[in-house]
């Protein structure tokens, strides 16, 4: 009798646990880990979602983007902290390619195959912003322009997600890379691509938290359009592609921090004299802007609305044992004089020695251009144009300048006369220069940097 009444005692307690369980669903649902198939999915449509224009619902993409965002909700305590590069299909291509491509930097993939501006906004929170980056490379829009978006709206949703990351940390930085160049036949012309990174740059002007990368005059040919060699589909990078696009981001983020975080020894030859020790500023500085340069600024920024900022020296200063100018331009980082990219997008200035050279000398130094920068090297007064030579010119021919790597520049004066080379070929062969003067590097747009700045006389 005993049994059997425990039996029955145990059946109204299971009974009354499962009037309890059904009588209180909520209570279940807040403790119980919802599935990636909801936990993850779009919602079912888009009124109400932050941004405007379209977000993919094709079968295959709601599929990839669940299984993309459960692997990276899963991999969020790994990845905190991490330089998170953010896009679509051409982003997630990168792969394991972004462990070779910047050694020794922490990085985590956020690209998700098909994905459009209004769709990066709307997982931006919990794929991003929950793993508290240290800077952001983004690139998106292109999917926007196939599905018919004007380049207005995908624009407008770039700035909110700009807004949202700066908001999330005021100093995190942001590397905002231009929408690659692609094909009419992929319903991606030109003039359209054209007109939407017009509207990124003009959206960030001014924004020193933000580094726009020339990134579609690094890819486009002469057409505007993608290269075979490098967009097999004309839309897709393959991996010559991956190692531009590598090579293009590589300056800014050893700039930033995160990459080539030590100076490469240097001891220059015999008889050489080092003019910039890799560590500060010694013997640089500004100088006041001559008046005809004055006069030269005047005149083209009241005929071009496009023409460069150009702020005016009154008073010289010298920037000994300082680690970069005041206004930020010009710093010392890690054995390389870095010309900072210039958040108005051009910018005129001009960084001196507080020496000057007369007689013979021969002068030797390296430099390393972002994509389609413009910069130069004065020799006495004159200017020698140091530039990204395969985009900016003037010496596009050259057949040894390696794009977005280091180069060498020898400046040899005899006479009075300079002659110039780049990795051995030929720039100038007859510069006339003044008796004496100092040497200074000039910025302009982009990223310039110079090493091993070094003369004998």
């Amino acid at each position: 009798m005993r049994r059997l009444d425990s039996r029955l005692a145990r059946s109204i307690v299971f009974a009354a646990g499962m009037l309890l369980a059904a009588a209180i669903p909520s209570a279940r649902g807040q403790t119980a880990a919802a599935p990636p198939e909801s936990r993850f999915a779009l919602p079912p449509s888009d009124d109400g979602l932050p941004g405007a224009g379209p977000i993919r619902r094709h079968d295959w993409f709601q599929k990839l983007w669940i299984e993309r965002r459960a692997a990276f909700h899963a991999a969020r305590e790994a990845d905190r902290g991490a330089v998170v590069f953010l896009g679509d299909s051409i982003t997630q291509g990168w792969e394991h390619r972004l462990e070779n491509a910047f050694a020794g930097m922490k990085s985590a993939n956020r690209g998700i195959s098909g994905d459009t501006s209004r769709g990066l906004l709307l997982r931006l929170d919990e794929d991003v912003l929950a793993i508290d980056p240290a800077a952001v490379v983004l690139l998106i829009g292109t999917n926007d322009l196939a599905d018919g978006a004007a380049p207005e709206t995908i624009a407008e949703n770039v700035t909110l997600i700009l807004r949202a990351l700066k908001a999330h940390d005021p100093e995190m930085p942001i590397v905002l890379c231009q929408v690659f160049p692609s094909s009419p036949s992929k319903t991606r012309p030109a003039d359209r691509i054209k007109a939407l990174n017009a509207l990124y740059v003009g959206a960030v002007k001014g924004d020193p938290q933000v580094t726009v990368l020339d990134t579609w005059r690094l890819f486009a040919d002469a057409s505007g359009d993608a290269k075979l060699e490098e967009f097999p589909d004309l839309l897709h990078l393959n991996d010559a592609g991956y190692a531009r696009w590598a090579a293009a981001l590589r300056p800014v983020l050893a700039t930033l921090g995160f990459v080539e975080t030590t100076p490469e020894p240097f001891v220059p030859e015999e008889g050489f004299e080092s003019l910039f020790n890799g560590r500060d500023l010694t013997g640089w500085g500004y100088r006041p802007t001559p008046e005809e340069d004055k006069d030269r600024a005047r005149k083209w920024q009241a005929s071009d609305p496009n023409a460069a900022e150009w702020p005016f020296v009154t008073e010289a200063s010298t920037f000994d044992g300082l680690a970069s100018s005041p206004d930020g331009r010009f710093r010392a980082i890690n054995g390389r004089l870095v010309v900072t990219t210039p958040p108005e997008g051009r910018r005129i200035q001009q960084l001196w020695t507080t020496r000057e050279f007369g007689g013979d000398f021969v002068l030797k130094l390296e430099f390393r251009a972002t994509p389609n920068a413009d910069s130069g090297v004065f020799v006495r007064g004159p200017q020698l144009q140091v530039r990204d030579y395969r985009l900016a010119g003037p010496y596009t021919e050259l057949q040894r300048y390696r794009p977005q790597d280091w180069n060498e520049l020898v400046v040899t004066v005899r006479g009075g006369v300079a002659h110039a080379t780049c990795n051995g070929e030929e720039l100038e062969t007859a510069m006339t220069l003044p008796p004496s003067g100092p040497i200074g590097l000039e910025g302009d747009r982009g990223q310039m940097e110079y090493r091993r700045i070094r003369i004998r006389r």
